[in-house]
């Protein structure tokens, strides 16, 4: 039944609490004393009073300073060395701070630490597809920096899954326009460097936050059945690359002594040149002095020329003394030749702290013949035994 519906023995009332008799809104005034003298009993301890309205008022005053106290010393944090702050205030993007201590409006502003300076490692592997239609197992590791905290946080919903994604598409798309040869072998360097600039390509739109430090390209491996096949050739490429260093260093040992060789003979055949020329002009010169006494006397400077070139010939050749007896037969008596070469083997033969032969011969009794030839002695002696004295 409804609380305005009559027949209700005169007893109706109305929400606010009124009789029948009085229909009304209630008093505002009334309503919000009553429930201020209660409030003020739960914190200052008494529901009524002269004294009861004050210390509820300081009750309130003191827990709202000890909470304000709170929520200023709660928003003190700290930013470390190696991080950047981020702030939000309400959601929203707000400033980056820097390391060192810091205050935040606790409720409203919210701090994301993001750490700018570790180097981070990524890896990506798994069997791929070469052009040749042969499959490897490729591994691959990114090492990378955070060089922008907001993009690194907010750009997409998690930069480092992006960039694993990406690193796996770029080193699939360069392993898959390459020869297996090129992965296993010669051409990593080459694979290493596109898969690289790809990757720098594809997250570049996105706007990561991140900066690419390097890429290392671990060795790569052939299926097990044909490991020992691949093995033998890169041993193969491996001493072909060996010698080929070898013969560039034997090359690089051998042209400048050539050049060397070259460059004396050169220098050598000037010289000659040189020597030639001055011998034939000293000889023009001399024969121009001869040629006034040639033709004062010509008999005589024939006969001095004769002579002198005799001596210069005979001084450069050996020389054999022969007697010649009465008869048309030359007797050879001394091969001086063979002895000054004999002697001078000797002496180079002979020991300093030996007694040479020059002494040996000084002790020669004097009975012995003179005209012999005494091997060692400083002068050589010819007595003929017949014919000329």
């Amino acid at each position: 039944m409804a609380w305005n519906e009559p027949g209700n023995g005169g007893k109706d009332r109305d929400p606010w609490g009124n009789d029948g008799k009085h229909q009304g809104p209630p008093d505002l005034d009334k309503v919000i004393r009553n429930l201020s003298g209660k409030l003020g009993g739960l914190l200052g301890g008494r529901g009524s009073g002269s004294g009861g309205g004050g210390i509820g008022s300081f009750g309130v005053t003191v827990a709202l300073v000890i909470a304000l106290a709170v929520w200023v010393v709660s928003g003190f944090y700290t930013i470390g060395e190696a991080q950047r702050g981020v702030v939000l205030r309400f959601g929203k993007f707000y400033q980056t701070v820097e390391p060192g201590l810091s205050w935040k409006a606790t409720f409203i502003d919210r701090v994301y630490p993001v750490d700018v300076e570790t180097v981070r490692s990524l890896p990506a592997s798994g069997f791929m597809l070469t052009r040749d239609e042969n499959l490897v197992r490729v591994e691959m590791d990114v090492q990378y920096r955070v060089i922008e905290p907001r993009d690194y946080l907010f750009n997409v919903t998690n930069a480092d899954d992006s960039l694993h994604q990406a690193l796996d598409s770029a080193l699939r798309y360069v392993v898959g326009h390459s020869t297996m040869d090129d992965v296993l072998t010669v051409g990593r360097e080459r694979v290493r460097q596109e898969t690289r600039e790809l990757l720098q390509q594809i997250i570049e739109p996105y706007q990561l936050g991140l900066m690419i430090l390097d890429l290392n390209f671990l060795p790569a491996r052939p299926p097990e059945e044909v490991k020992d096949a691949f093995d033998d050739a890169i041993a193969a490429q491996e001493d072909e690359q060996r010698f080929i260093r070898e013969a560039e260093a034997y090359a690089r040992e051998i042209e400048p002594k050539a050049r060397g060789q070259a460059q004396r003979l050169l220098q050598e055949a000037e010289a000659y040149k040189q020597q030639v020329a001055l011998r034939a002009e000293g000889e023009v010169a001399r024969f121009r002095e001869l040629l006034p006494q040639f033709e004062q006397q010509p008999e005589l400077t024939r006969e001095r020329i004769y002579l002198e070139t005799m001596e210069e010939i005979y001084s450069k050749v050996n020389k054999v003394v022969v007697d010649t007896p009465d008869g048309n037969n030359s007797l050879m008596y001394l091969p001086l030749d063979k002895l000054m070469a004999e002697q001078s083997r000797r002496e180079a033969q002979v020991d300093p702290n030996v007694i040479t032969s020059d002494y040996s011969n000084s002790n020669v009794p004097s009975g012995q013949d003179s005209g012999q030839l005494r091997p060692g002695s400083d002068r050589t002696s010819i007595r003929p035994t017949s014919g000329r004295n």
